[in-house]
């Protein structure tokens, strides 16, 4: 089935200011959460579908290339195949984990890892594990000539770049140091919080603030990574470039980014292509253009020359 579009979704206008696509899908969040709807397969598609049109249209580069070209944008259609997953961008796909972590923001918590718990007495369908944290991604441009265009090739590049702290091997904390369970949240990662609105007593699931999320403190903190788990280093990353890339396609290598503190998941390398303009060829999608000046004589010889190869045959 074809996807609606966002605006539709959230029922705004495709001007519609970033404070007015927030109200939006606080609004639908609140219609077809889970918690209000048990059981209900149309309302949890449509909690989806409103949580996706959001992720897109509250990004300012999502939503610039949403409006430039629609959905196709969002999955990479609109510049070609990518092994290594398509463009960055774009909310589908979405776990009810990545929707729920978007509520912090939304409904008065503090970031990633909240989840709505629902109205006064509705629950469960919000609740979280300890936090991982992500690491955040690295973009690199790489210049391609038509010769490595066409054929593929193999690029090296020296990223700086945090990496996991090997005094601690990640962990953040010295020798046998170890971790104590957080006192706020009692290991859960998460507090609960209520909020008085016109309709009722909310209460959101947010980011436990003394842990960050992950449920536990460090005791005693790595003198090297001073308990971050993670220090600024150096990787020598190979990528493997397909034949057939375009310029300004994105490219992106999971897990190539920068190290997750704590032994948290790392984040992504993306690899913007970039063309070189060759001397005397011209790149037209996958046809190549070139240009000779003929005069009329040499126009008349060639013309000839190809008819008569025409009767010889």
């Amino acid at each position: 089935m074809a996807k609606r579009d966002y605006y539709e979704v959230l029922e705004v206008s495709k001007n519609a200011t970033d404070d007015q696509i927030k109200k939006a899908y606080r609004k639908k969040a609140i219609q077809f959460h889970p918690d209000k709807n048990p059981g209900d397969k149309e309302a949890e598609e449509k909690f989806k579908e409103a949580a996706e049109a959001y992720d897109v249209l509250s990004n300012a580069d999502k939503r610039a290339r949403y409006d430039q070209f629609g959905h196709a944008g969002m999955s990479g259609a609109a510049g070609g195949g990518n092994p290594y997953g398509g463009f960055s961008g774009g909310g589908a796909g979405m776990s009810m984990d990545d929707i729920f972590s978007m509520f912090g923001d939304i409904f008065g918590g503090h970031g990633g890892g909240g989840g709505f718990s629902g109205f006064g007495g509705f629950g469960g369908g919000g609740q979280q594990g300890q936090r991982r944290f992500r690491g955040s991604d690295l973009r690199v441009k790489v210049k391609l000539n038509l010769k490595e265009i066409a054929t593929g090739v193999e690029k090296k590049f020296k990223l700086k770049k945090y990496v996991s702290c090997s005094h601690c091997h990640g962990t953040g904390a010295e020798g046998d140091g170890g971790a104590d369970t957080c006192p706020t949240c009692k290991g859960s990662g998460s507090v609960i919080r209520n909020q008085q609105t016109i309709l009722g007593t909310m209460q959101t699931r947010a980011t436990c603030p003394t842990c960050g999320g992950e449920g536990k403190v460090i005791k005693n903190k790595c003198k090297v990574c001073a308990g971050e788990g993670i220090v600024y280093g150096e990787e020598v990353v190979s990528v493997n470039i397909p034949a057939g890339v375009a310029e300004g396609m994105q490219l992106s290598m999971s897990g190539k980014g920068n190290a997750g503190k704590h032994n948290g998941v790392p984040g992504d390398l993306l690899i913007q292509v970039e063309e070189e303009q060759h001397p005397e060829l011209v790149r037209d999608d996958n046809d190549l253009i070139y240009n000779l000046l003929l005069s009329f004589q040499q126009l008349l010889w060639a013309v000839q020359w190809k008819f008569r190869q025409l009767i010889i045959k």
